[in-house]
């Protein structure tokens, strides 16, 4: 009995508890908003609508697993980042091949239909949490090298071929991310700055023939729309609505379930990329504050465990995990307050979806086994740690 209770306080001392609190106290705030944003879709005879229960399904699901692979050594996870590449890839040929899009972009591949289920999984959510793992192990293996340019070629081809098969699947908002990863991490392994400065003196050059030759109309007009708001009222249309529904808060909010544009679904798509604005309209200020503070807490924790670690690759895995979910809350957020176009980026752990909320718990697992496995060690010379 005695060694029983020592090994469950050496468990809980070892685990993460402050990050997996805010976690779940993130997907908590995230379910609740999501039910009040989808009262109306609610069926006959049921309590929830069907987004709210694949949204705590997904969290469930991934909050197992988050527990599950926080207790699997990462030594033991970075040793298979061949394999894990390897899957990433095949998953993203699948859905190029068998995938399919939302309505309003049939064009596009981002799902993949799980059988007679009538769910979907987006491979793009997981292929985030695979390629900085594989991205954080190849700057490992090459970090002596970094001022090769053979060797930065090599790391610039691995990075684009994420973002480069997501682009061809339709979805430029996950490949954007993927890019300020792929940007995050090779910052804090200390690529010269200069060679910063070539990459985007040549991606301004490319942006006629970006402009031109992978963005639709309906992208194209996205952007325009932000300047010339008057010419293009049905694409602002979301954006605008969005922006009086967060207006219309003020310091406290509406109250929730009782937002006029929430609950009326004045906002097209409140309950997922939209959340912010029904945060925004129901719980006022106060609301955002406290959403925004839990997000930048986790943001915040994740970094302390890739500066606190020993090994240089998990200490990038965690700063390009702090990069992920960091951009996509400045994006999401973007959006909803008319300084970004809308590009289809969810606010992490609030927006509705099955595939976001329960692939971020599988990073989430992988911070926290850096954590149990890599506690109070010598620390790295990354630019993070030359911070202190």
């Amino acid at each position: 009995m005695t060694k029983l209770i020592k090994f469950i306080k050496s468990t809980i001392k070892e685990t993460d508890l402050l990050l997996l609190f805010f976690c779940i106290a993130a997907s908590i705030f995230g379910i609740l908003m999501v039910h009040s944003a989808t009262q109306l879709s609610i069926e006959e005879d049921a309590i929830i609508s069907r987004d709210t229960r694949t949204m705590i399904l997904a969290v469930a699901i991934g909050v197992a697993f988050a527990v599950i692979i926080s207790f699997i050594d990462y030594k033991f996870i970075t040793k298979m980042f061949p394999l894990i590449g390897a899957v990433c890839i095949l998953l993203m040929f699948l859905v190029l091949l068998i995938g399919v899009g939302p309505e309003e972009r049939p064009d596009a591949k981002t799902w993949i239909v799980l059988g007679s289920t009538g769910m979907f999984f987006q491979p793009s959510e997981l292929v985030k949490i695979g390629f900085i793992i594989t991205f954080g192990m190849h700057i490992e293996l090459v970090r002596d090298k970094l001022k090769s340019i053979f060797h930065l070629f090599l790391l610039c081809v691995h990075g684009l071929i994420p973002a480069g098969l997501v682009i061809i699947s339709g979805d430029l908002g996950s490949a954007l991310v993927f890019i300020i990863i792929f940007i995050s991490m090779l910052f804090c392994a200390g690529v010269q700055l200069r060679y910063f400065a070539i990459g985007l003196a040549g991606v301004c050059a490319m942006i006629p023939a970006i402009w031109y030759f992978f963005f639709s109309s309906t992208q194209k007009e996205r952007f325009l729309g932000l300047i010339y708001p008057e010419r293009y009222p049905d694409i602002m249309y979301q954006q605008n609505r969005g922006i009086e529904a967060i207006a219309s808060g003020g310091l406290t909010g509406q109250g929730l379930f009782n937002g006029k544009y929430t609950q009326n679904e004045i906002v097209p798509e409140s309950e997922n990329d939209m959340i912010f604005t029904c945060i925004g309209e129901e719980l006022g200020l106060i609301g955002c504050i406290l959403a925004l503070a839990i997000l930048i807490a986790i943001t915040v924790k994740i970094i302390h465990v890739g500066h606190k670690s020993k090994d240089s690759a998990t200490s990038l895995m965690c700063y390009g995990m702090a990069a992920m979910i960091a951009s996509q809350v400045i994006i999401n957020i973007g959006m909803c307050l008319v300084i970004f176009p809308v590009i289809g980026i969810t606010l992490p752990f609030f927006s509705a979806g099955g595939s976001s909320n329960m692939c971020i718990y599988i990073g989430i697992g992988l911070i926290m086994s850096i954590y149990r496995f890599d506690k109070e060690k010598e620390l790295i010379s990354y630019r993070f740690q030359k911070l202190r």
